[in-house]
């Protein structure tokens, strides 16, 4: 069974970058679209962007359009998501989850039902 890792959260400055990594067990992604989320205390799952399975499709919500960049290297078996001009209130537990479709395109609203562990991210001078 699929299985996804996160990695690259920790400690940054206000301004700061991350590149957080998902990776997986399984041989290919290949029929996975991946989509990144996360959980702030008192705040309801987010999503942030999701990608295709062929990366000919990614999906980023506008209020972090242009600070956050998903992207996928199908030969490293990884979907990363690069976070610039980090924020205070970005800090929360990403996740990243996959699933299962053979749809060109990635939605954040598809039932996604594989999930990893999650990697904090903090933002703090």
């Amino acid at each position: 069974q699929l299985q996804l890792v996160e990695s690259g959260g920790g400690l940054v400055q206000p301004g700061g970058s991350l590149r957080l990594s998902c990776t997986t067990s399984r041989s290919s992604l290949e029929y996975y679209a991946i989509g990144w989320f996360r959980l702030s205390p008192g705040k309801e799952r987010e999503g942030i962007a999701c990608i295709s399975y062929t990366a000919g499709t990614t999906l980023h919500v506008d209020s972090m359009k242009g600070r956050f960049t998903i992207s996928r290297d199908n030969a490293e078996n990884t979907v990363y998501l690069q976070m610039n001009s980090l924020r205070p209130e970005d800090t929360a537990i990403y996740y990243c989850a996959a699933v299962l479709t053979l749809r060109p395109e990635c939605s954040l609203q598809s039932p996604y039902n594989i999930w990893g562990q999650g990697t904090q991210v903090t933002v703090s001078s």
